[in-house]
């Protein structure tokens, strides 16, 4: 029988007054989604709740001994704006459908955006905190927060995005052809303050080596509008995976590499938010997993692999623990 992977504080919030801390801050952040996007009211008040229990009857747990791997490479890719049974009932994911069968996959059934609209998501990922971004608006600032390229700098490990359609590396542009920035978080920390990474960790596509063991540590990976799913159809997008991805695919469950398949959010106008999250590898164990996981579970496994500190609301969740080879 898998483990039951639930949100966690750690042992370094026992107490009350780091429980009022981190109650606040889970109630503080779901509010804030409430007040300035008037969406989703009912599942942000549903994750605060949620959140409170949790952490009220798990302070005083440590995290689990891990078996966690460390792959010598990640990719995670990110497609946009579908719900999970939307790819599940799909004969057009075709492709998707072939790795969900296949032995090396983790097919996440309970997996989770956290919010709407898209870029939110991103950063969430990235980062473990929203930042104040409640929209697809340009954020006026760069950030300086505890971000998982920057972690992995500080570690002597490495990160890149690769993005389809930016027209050269670095570009911190909103739009270029199919290319938007919204999509590709690490932009937001380009710079040379506190917490930020040199800007050409922000690559076009092309630039994704055809030796994988050239790749960095951990990639994102960002399609354009039309092959993300968001405006092309998902034929489009799943046809764009196998041609462009299979090798790479089919390399890391041989290589001691990690392939991470996820969807930014469901459609925008659901409730439920639930997506499609697949682990391909060669320390996977495939299968279906019934753990509810979401984008936080999904960093907060990254951290831990590396040995990296956790941030943002990712020290709030166990890293995906129960789809390893021991």
């Amino acid at each position: 029988m898998k483990p039951k992977q639930l949100p966690v504080f750690k042992k370094r919030c026992k107490g009350k007054r780091k429980l009022t801390i981190y109650l606040y801050h889970i109630c503080f952040y779901k509010l804030v989604y409430c007040i300035f996007t008037f969406r989703m009211l009912r599942t942000h008040i549903l994750f605060a709740l949620a959140g409170i229990f949790y952490c009220i009857s798990c302070t005083t747990q440590e995290l689990p001994t891990t078996n966690l791997p460390k792959p010598d490479h990640i990719v995670v890719l990110i497609f946009e704006n579908h719900d999970y049974q939307m790819i599940i009932d799909t004969s057009a994911a075709e492709y998707l459908h072939t790795l969900i069968s296949d032995p090396k996959t983790a097919h996440f059934t309970e997996s989770t955006a956290l919010v709407h609209p898209s870029q939110p998501n991103y950063i969430l990922l990235f980062s473990g905190d929203n930042q104040n971004v409640v929209s697809n608006d340009r954020p006026t600032t760069k950030f300086t927060t505890p971000n998982l390229a920057a972690q992995l700098v500080d570690a002597g490990l490495s990160f890149i995005t690769y993005s389809e359609d930016l027209p050269y590396p670095g570009f911190d542009g909103d739009v270029s052809g199919r290319y938007v920035r919204r999509h590709n978080p690490v932009t937001n920390w380009m710079g040379t303050g506190n917490n930020q990474v040199d800007s050409m960790v922000n690559q076009p596509l092309t630039a994704f080596p055809t030796d994988f063991n050239l790749l960095p540590t951990i990639s994102f990976v960002v399609p354009n509008l039309d092959n993300d799913m968001h405006d092309g159809s998902i034929a489009q997008g799943d046809a764009w995976l196998k041609t462009h991805f299979e090798a790479y695919i089919n390399w890391a469950k041989e290589n001691n590499s990690l392939c991470i398949i996820t969807f930014d959010e469901g459609n925008p106008s659901s409730d439920v938010n639930q997506i499609l999250t697949l682990f391909i590898g060669e320390n996977v164990i495939g299968g279906k997993y019934n753990t509810p996981i979401n984008h936080f579970s999904v960093l907060s496994t990254l951290q831990e692999m590396y040995d990296l500190p956790h941030s943002g609301f990712s020290k709030m969740y166990y890293p995906i623990m129960d789809c390893w080879e021991k």
